[in-house]
C-alpha cells in the first residue's frame, strides 16, 4: 500500500515556521486515542510516549515546519511526491505517525517528538521549548532525528558559526581618494581570500567532516561621492565536531591573517555547536547495521547537537535525499519511505 497519500495529506497543510498549529493539531488528534501512547501537546509540539517496562528509551524526533513555499503545488506522479516539505521532512513524519500507532511488540520504550520552528533561529526551536517547560518528556537513552539522509545514518553534525567582519578605512572625497583609504577596496581582498579557502577535513571517530567558509553578506558605503571609511562582511563557517567555538573563531582569524589590522573587528554573530558521531552507542551501532549502509558525516547543522547538549547520544536518519532539502522541486519516493520505515521498524520493534 502506498504511503504517498499520507505524505500528501501532511504536505497539503501549510506549516511554514511559526505556523505549525494546524499540523500539530492533526498529529495530536491522530495519536491521542492510541491506547499504548501517552500524548501531550506543549505549544505547537506534540510528544507521544510508550510507557512499558523496557530498560531503554529511544527518542525519535521530527520537525513540523517547512521553509516558505506553496504547499498547494504538491503532486504525486508515479512513485514520487514532489512538493514543499516532502523531503524535509513530511515524508519522515508520515512514517513516524504510522510506526507510533503500530501495536507490535517493541524492543524499547519510544518517545515520538513532533516539534515546531526548526527551520528558523535556534532560539525559537520547539525542542528547546519542550526542554524548558517539560524536560522530563525528553529523557531518553539515545535519539534519532529524522532529517533526510537517503536511508543511511548521517552521524553527528557540523557546527555553524556566523561572524561579522568590519574593516576600517579613511573617509575622503571621491575626487581626491588619495587623501583617504577605501574600506570597500579592502573588503575585496578579504572576499578573495575566503573564495580561495580550501576546506579542512577532520576525522572524528572515523567519520570525515568537511569544513566550509563562505561570504554570505557584504555592506558598505554612505554616499556616491564619499570614499567609504567602513565596510562589512558576514561570514558563515561550518565547523567540524573536533573544534569549539573559540577554536573556530581563531582558525578564521588566522586564515585572514595580515588582512586584519588592529582597528578591524571580527565578532561572533551566531553560534550553534557541532555534535560528535556517537557511533559507539549500541543503539546507534544497531541502526547503522540495520540500515545496511556505512555511516557518514552530516553536512550541516541539526538538532542532533541540541540533544547531545542534553546528554543524549543522537544521530540523523530519515527518508529522502538531503541534497533536495529546501529546493523548490524537493521530492520523496515510495522506495525511500519504505527504506526508512523498514529500518526504523527493525530497530524499534522486537
Amino acid at each position: 500500500m502506498s504511503r504517498l497519500p499520507d505524505v500528501l495529506r501532511l504536505v497539503a497543510i501549510d506549516s511554514v515556521s511559526r505556523n505549525e498549529a494546524a499540523l500539530a493539531a492533526l498529529v495530536f488528534d491522530e495519536l491521542r486515542n492510541v491506547e499504548h501512547l501517552v500524548v501531550e501537546r506543549v505549544g505547537d509540539n506534540v510528544i507521544a510516549r510508550t510507557e512499558g517496562f523496557h530498560a531503554q528509551r529511544i527518542l525519535v524526533a521530527g520537525h513540523l515546519d517547512t521553509v516558505p513555499g506553496d504547499p498547494a503545488l504538491a503532486v504525486i506522479e508515479g512513485d514520487r511526491l514532489t512538493g514543499l516539505g516532502a523531503c524535509d521532512m513530511k515524508g519522515s513524519l508520515a512514517v513516524m505517525l504510522e510506526l507510533a500507532k503500530d501495536t507490535a511488540s517493541r524492543a524499547f520504550d519510544v518517545t515520538w517528538i513532533f516539534y515546531a520552528r526548526e527551520e528558523i533561529a535556534r532560539s525559537e526551536s520547539g525542542l528547546l521549548e519542550i526542554a524548558q517547560l517539560r524536560p522530563d518528556l525528553l529523557q531518553a537513552d539515545a535519539a534519532i532525528v529524522a532529517e533526510p539522509t537517503g536511508g543511511a545514518v548521517e552521524a553527528g553534525c557540523q557546527g555553524t558559526l556566523r561572524l561579522g567582519l568590519t574593516l576600517q578605512g579613511l573617509r575622503a572625497h571621491t575626487a581626491r581618494p588619495f587623501t583617504g583609504r577605501n574600506a570597500i577596496h579592502r573588503i575585496g581582498a578579504a572576499i578573495n581570500q575566503v573564495a580561495q579557502y580550501e576546506p579542512r577535513v577532520a576525522m572524528v571517530d572515523g567519520i570525515a567532516f568537511t569544513e566550509q567558509l563562505q561570504v554570505v553578506s557584504v555592506g558598505g558605503g554612505i554616499a556616491p561621492n564619499v570614499v567609504p571609511d567602513s565596510a562589512t562582511l558576514v561570514l558563515n563557517h561550518r565547523v567540524a565536531p573536533d573544534r569549539s567555538r573559540d577554536q573556530a573563531v581563531s582558525a578564521v582569524r588566522d586564515y585572514l591573517g595580515d588582512l586584519l589590522e588592529d582597528e578591524d573587528v571580527l565578532e561572533i554573530l551566531d553560534w550553534a555547536p557541532a555534535a560528535p558521531p556517537s557511533l559507539t552507542h549500541p543503539v546507534i551501532q544497531s541502526l547503522v547495521s540495520t540500515s545496511g549502509q556505512p555511516a557518514r558525516a552530516k553536512v550541516g547543522w541539526t538538532d542532533v547537537a541540541t540533544l547531545h547538549e542534553m546528554g543524549i547520544p543522537a544521530t540523523n536518519f530519515g527518508a529522502g535525499d538531503p541534497l533536495l532539502a529546501h529546493r523548490s522541486d524537493e521530492f520523496v519516493t515510495e522506495a525511500e519511505l519504505e527504506v526508512f520505515a523498514s529500518t526504523l521498524r527493525g530497530l524499534l520493534f522486537s
